[in-house]
């Protein structure tokens, strides 16, 4: 027991910010004089031993809390804005626009994160309400999948490019199981628009609680940025006691506004896809900068920012207030995919965190979908994008 612990206290090596730290005068020496001749004739030291051992197993995971972009195949090209969401052993992703099927809001499921394949999709056609509101709008966009009451919210968007007549909606479902005999998607009806007037775009839906178990819906797109709104936790619509449109996020403007053009919002406004998840002591605010939708001209880059509260203010690494432009690089272009952007992510209860989001092929330009592992370093996450 004695040596053990003599060997315990002169050896303990550990992993801190990913790297292993040595607390040994024993192994110090040792990296010093190298394996010499004299180093070889010593006898077998078990601490030495240990150490190795203890040092191995240290590196492997530390290696295993970088993250992970999974190498994916199948049903995988055309996705837009995917929404991720895990049933039983099944991975649900729900995407922008039209199914291979002819139908809106496509389904992809998966049971390891690697192989998809089309599960089908939520809408035959676009809802009557929606064509009577919107004549012009031909997709659906921007899903976003959640869980509560004991059913699946789908919040999803219609607009037009480049407009902010928009708004948001909600569909629900006991299961996402389409195998099940309780699987029926519910058109419940409109939950927010925006119109010419509004100073904000209702798109780009996302659904959150907070730790109180009050629930919140965030979206926006260009204009002044990233809205906020509180629901009814039971409707999963407009709360009527809180009625208070929040800013969360929105874009510096340049001392040089670039040229514009006519009908469209500036470029130097592009802030969307807002999606907020709840981790330790702060809110985490992902957002997607710059321009989507162009293929091989999309710029679009995922960044982050984080609050004590859910209605901010939300503050980069460096100390910047998003509202001010602010925002830490997650996610950017590499040789493979541009604009990685449009973002879900899902906090694991049993399973590591993920982001799931879209990129362009560098050769074509389709969007495609994308997985990494979420990982997280001094309370801020990391991602990494397939560069196979």
């Amino acid at each position: 027991m004695s040596r053990y612990l003599q060997c315990h206290e002169s050896v303990s090596p550990s992993v801190r910010d990913g790297f292993i730290v040595l607390h040994s005068r024993e192994i110090a020496e040792f990296a010093t004089t190298g394996f010499t001749e004299t180093s070889k004739r010593k006898p077998w030291n078990p601490c030495i031993a240990l150490f190795w051992v203890v040092a191995l197993a240290l590196a492997i995971t530390a290696q295993a809390k970088e993250p992970h972009a999974y190498k994916l195949e199948g049903d995988i090209n055309g996705a837009h804005d995917p929404s991720v969401a895990r049933e039983g052993k099944t991975y649900y992703v729900f995407t922008t626009g039209k199914a291979s099927d002819g139908g809106q809001l496509g389904i992809r499921c998966s049971e390891d994160l690697a192989h998809w394949r089309h599960c089908g999709h939520v809408f035959d056609v676009i809802p009557p309400w929606i064509k009577e509101r919107s004549p012009g709008t031909k997709d659906l966009w921007a899903p976003d999948i959640s869980y509560a009451n004991g059913r699946y919210r789908l919040y999803y968007a219609y607009s037009l490019f480049g407009k902010n007549t928009s708004g948001i909606a909600l569909v629900t479902n006991k299961t996402l199981d389409p195998a099940s005999p309780d699987y029926k998607w519910q058109d419940e009806g409109l939950i927010l628009e925006s119109t010419a007037t509004d100073n904000y775009n209702a798109i780009d839906p996302n659904y959150i609680e907070d730790v109180t178990h009050h629930a919140w819906l965030s979206f926006g797109s260009f204009w002044t940025g990233i809205k906020l709104r509180a629901l009814d936790e039971k409707t999963g619509k407009l709360a009527r006691d809180d009625e208070k449109t929040y800013s969360l996020a929105s874009r510096k403007p340049p001392e040089i506004p670039g040229s514009t053009t006519p009908g469209l919002p500036a470029n130097w406004q592009a802030i969307e896809a807002p999606f907020i998840v709840h981790r330790g002591r702060y809110y985490y605010l992902f957002v997607s900068f710059d321009l989507c939708c162009r293929g091989l001209k999309s710029t679009y880059k995922t960044m982050v920012g984080r609050a004590r509260n859910i209605t901010g203010p939300y503050i980069d690494r460096d100390g910047v207030y998003m509202s001010q432009g602010g925002g830490t690089l997650l996610l950017n272009a590499n040789s493979l995919w541009l604009g990685p952007g449009g973002q879900s992510v899902l906090i694991g209860k049993h399973a590591p965190d993920l982001i799931v989001f879209h990129g362009y092929d560098h050769i074509t330009g389709k969007p495609a979908l994308q997985v990494s592992t979420l990982t997280w370093k001094d309370d801020w996450p990391h991602a990494s994008l397939d560069a196979r």
